[in-house]
């Protein structure tokens, strides 16, 4: 009898526990989903607030180690040593194939170092992971537009500005590939 009474309470802590979890993974679902949906609208006045706690919440892989690899890789991308971000980005997906953010991170190193074809491949991962990635797809125009795929990069230009209508540079960039594609010169 005692020992049912020990596993009935191991059962209990365990679905507790359980649905603990389930309730705080979809806690999160919904704070970003919340976010977004508060970065979509143009009216949103602390915008960069929320932009800043998306990311944070993008850079959450769920494991530590795999956490520490996209740390060195931005930590490197910022110290403009491409070749080693890259190769602990590319740790980083090969561990975490999932986990969008190390994607993005790894397709930054990419058109860093000059590689705009894999690079590009990196941001379809990203992108089929997360179809908001409003990082991601800012840099998908930047390689369009500077390749000469200008109908192509204004079409990402509206799909970021759909998500995250807030960065200055975004109307500027639509502006003026407008007036590109209308024959204006700039």
């Amino acid at each position: 009898m005692r020992i049912l009474r020990h596993i009935c309470k191991y059962a209990v802590a365990v679905l507790y526990l359980t649905i603990g979890i389930s309730l705080s993974v979809a806690a999160q679902d919904v704070d970003i989903e919340q976010l977004l949906t508060e970065l979509a609208n143009p009216e949103t006045r602390n915008w960069q607030s929320v932009e800043r706690q998306i990311r944070r919440e993008w850079s959450k892989s769920g494991s530590a180690s795999m956490d520490l690899l996209l740390k060195r890789g931005e930590d490197a991308l910022e110290a403009e040593e491409y070749d080693v971000a890259l190769e602990h980005l590319t740790a980083l997906t090969d561990h975490a194939p999932d986990f969008a953010e190390g994607w993005n991170a790894r397709a930054t190193a990419l058109f860093q170092l000059g590689l705009y074809g894999p690079a590009m491949q990196d941001i379809r991962r990203v992108l089929a992971l997360n179809p908001r990635h409003f990082d991601a797809m800012t840099g998908l125009a930047v390689i369009l537009q500077s390749t000469g795929l200008e109908t192509d990069a204004l079409d990402v230009w509206y799909r970021v500005k759909a998500v995250n209508p807030h960065r200055p540079e975004l109307q500027e960039a639509i502006e003026g590939l407008e007036k590109v594609l209308r024959g204006e010169t700039l």
